[in-house]
Formats: C-alpha cells, structure tokens, sequence
C-alpha cells in the first residue's frame, strides 16, 4: 500500500467533493497533520480523523480509493481518557476553501492526544511536535490534568500524587480493560515521560 500524504488526501476530498457536493468539515487527528506543525512526517498509509456529518460516504469513497480510514465524530471517546476540553475550538486551520475545510489539532492537543494512546511511534510524534514547538512540561501537565478531569470515571484511570504529578492509563480504544490495567504504570506517565521532555525541549531553548 503506497504511503498516503496530506496533499494526496486534499486532492481526494476535493474530487470527493465535486462528485457528491457533499461538504467536508475533517479535524486530522493522526500522523498525516505532521506536516502542518513543522516537523517531518513519518510514513502513513491511512486516515485517523474526526469528521463532523455522516461517516459512510466518504468512507466509503476513501476504500474505493484504497484508503483506510478512522472516522468518528467524536475524537475524544477514542480513549478512556478524554481530550483536554475546548480542542475542537483550538483546532488550526489547513485547508480552507468552499465545501471543504481540514484542519488539525492544536500542537500541545496533538501531544495529549498521542500520549493518551502511548505507543512507541506515538511518543515519537508527540516528542517531534513538543521539541519543535517549544510546549513546556508544565503545559503538557496541566493539559493532561484537564484531560483527565474530563475524563468519565473507570477504573482503568490511575490517579498518582508521588512527585505531584499524575499517573495515567496508556489506554486507547485497541486496547482492552485488562490491558488497560496492566500498562497503567509502564511506559509512560507525565512524570517519567515529562522529564524526558524537559532533556530535548531544553536543547532547543
């Protein structure tokens, strides 16, 4: 499957558009938004979004194109852990044109959003976006608190005060309750991940 680029996915949407008439309002979500923050993209090969209107269609016209894609209308109940309120109003704008409109998260919202599924390839992202623009470890913090506030109670969630800061469940919507638990303390929390943080921000600083 070749590798799928924003340009690639504007085009489709654009040729999507003109055969259907449909309106696009499309919130990237995934790696394909890379670009748009600064730093270079890494291969994808699919389309992680939050699409506001019906799913169907235009997912179906992404398959007849050989496009995966991830669509939801609401990105924040892809983890037990929500998105930071308010991210749809920070969301920056990419393509803006009649009938469609592509936009991206905000880049401290990408870095909670990668870090609320905490796989290896998403901490690389995330770090990407933070190093490149400079979002301190007490942005990232007091976002994630705000996420996690946010958040319906389950007790897949893990609260931690040691060091003042929090603990919090790698847990997405891949991942099942019981592994939910057990990598609720591996890998990264804000503590050990932040700090991390700190060493290549503050090479750039």
């Amino acid at each position: 499957m070749p590798t799928l680029t924003a340009e690639h996915l504007i085009d489709l949407l654009t040729r999507y558009i003109a055969e259907s008439g449909e309106t696009i309002d499309l919130l990237l979500v995934g790696a394909l938004a890379l670009h748009a923050y600064g730093v270079p993209h890494r291969a994808n090969r699919d389309v992680d979004a939050e699409l506001q209107g019906p799913l169907a269609p235009l997912m179906e016209y992404l398959m007849t194109h050989d496009i995966p894609a991830d669509l939801t209308q609401n990105f924040s109940g892809w983890s037990v852990v929500a998105m930071p309120p308010g991210y749809r109003d920070r969301a920056i704008d990419f393509i803006k044109m009649p009938k469609l409109h592509v936009r991206v998260l905000s880049p401290l919202d990408f870095v909670i959003a990668k870090l609320r599924r905490g796989i290896d390839v998403d901490f690389d992202d995330a770090l990407l976006v933070a190093r490149h623009h400079h979002i301190s470890v007490d942005s990232i913090q007091t976002s994630a608190r705000a996420a996690l506030a946010a958040s319906p109670q389950d007790t897949t969630l893990f609260f931690c005060s040691r060091r003042r800061s929090i603990s919090f469940v790698r847990a997405s919507r891949h991942q099942s309750r019981s592994e939910c638990s057990r990598t609720t303390l591996r890998g990264l929390f804000f503590l050990s991940q932040a700090l991390q943080y700190r060493r290549f921000i503050s090479a750039d600083q």
